[in-house]
């Protein structure tokens, strides 16, 4: 182990803790320093997805992750993805390609493989590297999953990783989400567990100090640092906990902004969402409200209409016409109402849909707003893009997706420098298989113009300036100065150096072969 370099896990007490953010902002403080340093997630359950310069698909949050390192995105940083389809199926993704889908029973005959290959690739990670910060998955304490666990106690078991536990404070619980996520754990895996980080803390520090001696009397770890809330974190999540119905979509609105004409965006929350992040782009334009929706009124009374990407097309499409959302859309295609519909949204405006491969229904009929037919195939298309919009604006993006147009009989939205004409275009109705490409400041602010002018939105005026990328970058740096500000790194690159501590206090509790004794609970006297 001495030719490898320091690691660290960055565990949860819960989904949305807060673990991408901690690791994005531990791997560019680290950077700034001087610090080779890579991001590493074993095993991610995200539909949030990016494709890497070789052709590979990754988690979106590695890819932010990468660039706080000043990397590009790579497999390497997150070796298998699974991409939910239904509740009891997902998609796998094995070193950035389509490996096959997965039920949860299935799921058992993959470990072995599986789980040589995280350890394989961090390890390698780790010779190339001198620090890996490891992103863990969920909640470490789903002790029902821990025989076949590759992402967080079974990796930090595997490589001997010190484990930091991120709790959301602002959700309330989370003393006891610590303590109790700790206490869960066996005696092997709770010796990993080497300190705990408060995430997203509001108000004065001194009330809570009292909280966090009393957690560590009980617990016997520090709690390494508190991290402020901040408000303008809030791109590039994850999963879809951070898209809920109802959601505004931004930063909090600008005093300085009231009274100035806005546009407002309904983004269509689809049970099966992927890529959801492409509305973020909309949303960091001054005086552009998007809100995630889920019915026909939001639908109705919006400016613009976006209908993003989706892992299940076929079953999304039918939740679509059960809502009355389908119907709602081909009455406002009909009328004029601007809608971009990207990836599976745009799917399903086609005439039919022959899909025998994501959902195996064959031919279905689609909304029926593009003259055009979708057609999926076995391949799936994985690929980095750059092209031409309508004004001549230069743009990029990339694709992920099995559906294929055939027999387009609409004008083209976009053009794709390898493969032509992309996308359709009717009017205001506007679609594409291309992700990321909301993403290009001067198309962006191009096609904004044309559909406040299309909706009647009298007075809005696109901001010259607003920069996606610089936008991303100053979220990572906020973070990273969060983190060097808020957090004792000089005991996080300890524990870096230095692994698991040698002998960390164990909470204990009796087991036998079958459960958890919970009303057995002892604590040590210190």
């Amino acid at each position: 182990m001495a030719d490898l370099g320091g690691a660290l896990l960055v565990g949860g007490t819960s989904s949305d803790a807060g673990k991408s953010l901690v690791v994005a902002g531990l791997c560019r403080a680290l950077a700034r320093d001087g610090v080779r340093v890579a991001p590493f997630k074993a095993q991610n359950m995200s539909n949030n997805s990016v494709v890497t310069p070789d052709g590979g698909e990754i988690g979106r949050a590695q890819a932010l992750q990468a660039s706080a390192c000043g990397l590009e995105p790579s497999t390497r940083f997150n070796p298998v993805l699974l991409k939910p389809g239904s509740d009891r199926r997902s998609h796998v993704v094995l070193r950035g390609r389509p490996a096959g889908d997965v039920g949860a029973r299935d799921y058992l005959s993959w470990r072995s493989r599986l789980r040589e290959v995280v350890t394989e690739e961090l390890a390698t990670l780790r010779r190339d590297f001198d620090v890996v910060i490891c992103e863990g998955a969920g909640s470490v304490a789903e002790i029902n999953l821990r025989a076949n666990d590759i992402a967080n106690m079974g990796l930090a078991q595997a490589a001997r990783l010190p484990v930091l536990l991120v709790t959301d404070i602002d959700r309330g619980g989370s003393l006891a989400s610590l303590f109790g996520t700790t206490a869960i754990l066996d005696p092997a895996d709770q010796a990993l567990i080497a300190g705990y980080v408060i995430n997203k803390f509001r108000g004065d520090p001194t009330i809570l100090e009292p909280g966090l001696e009393q957690v560590r009397a009980i617990t016997g770890r520090r709690t390494l640092g508190v991290v402020p809330f901040a408000d303008d974190l809030w791109l590039d999540a994850e999963d879809s906990l951070s898209a809920p119905v109802g959601r505004r979509v931004g930063p909090p609105l600008d005093p300085a902004e009231a009274g100035r004409a806005r546009l407002r965006v309904a983004a269509i929350r689809l049970p099966r969402i992927s890529n959801s992040t492409d509305v973020e782009a909309l949303a960091c334009e001054p005086g552009v409200d998007v809100t995630w929706v889920d019915d026909p009124g939001s639908v109705a009374a919006a400016d613009l209409v976006v209908i993003p990407g989706t892992r299940a097309t076929v079953s999304d499409l039918g939740w679509l016409r059960e809502r009355g959302l389908g119907d709602a859309l081909t009455n406002r295609a009909a009328r004029g109402g601007p809608i971009i519909a990207v990836c599976g949204g745009f799917q399903m405006l086609a005439r039919t849909i022959d899909d025998a491969i994501e959902s195996g229904r064959g031919r279905v009929d689609g909304l029926g707003v593009f003259d055009l037919d979708i057609s999926f195939a076995a391949d799936k298309t994985l690929r980095q893009v750059t092209g031409t919009g309508r004004g001549g604006e230069a743009i990029a993006g990339y694709e992920i997706h099995h559906g294929r147009v055939v027999g387009s009989r609409e004008d083209t939205w976009i053009v794709d420098d390898v493969g032509g004409p992309e996308g359709a275009l009717r009017g205001p109705i506007r679609g594409t298989h291309w992700h990321g490409l909301l993403a290009n400041d001067a198309f962006r602010r191009a096609l904004l113009a044309e559909v406040a002018a299309e909706a009647g939105v009298v007075g809005f005026q696109v901001a010259p300036d607003t920069e996606v990328e610089s936008i991303r970058r100053r979220q990572v740096d906020t973070m990273a100065d969060l983190v060097s500000e808020h957090l004792d790194l000089d005991a996080v690159l300890r524990l870096i150096e230095n692994g698991p501590p040698a002998s960390a206090p164990v909470i204990r509790h009796h087991l036998d072969d079958r459960t958890r004794q919970s009303d057995s609970l002892s604590l040590p006297n210190d």
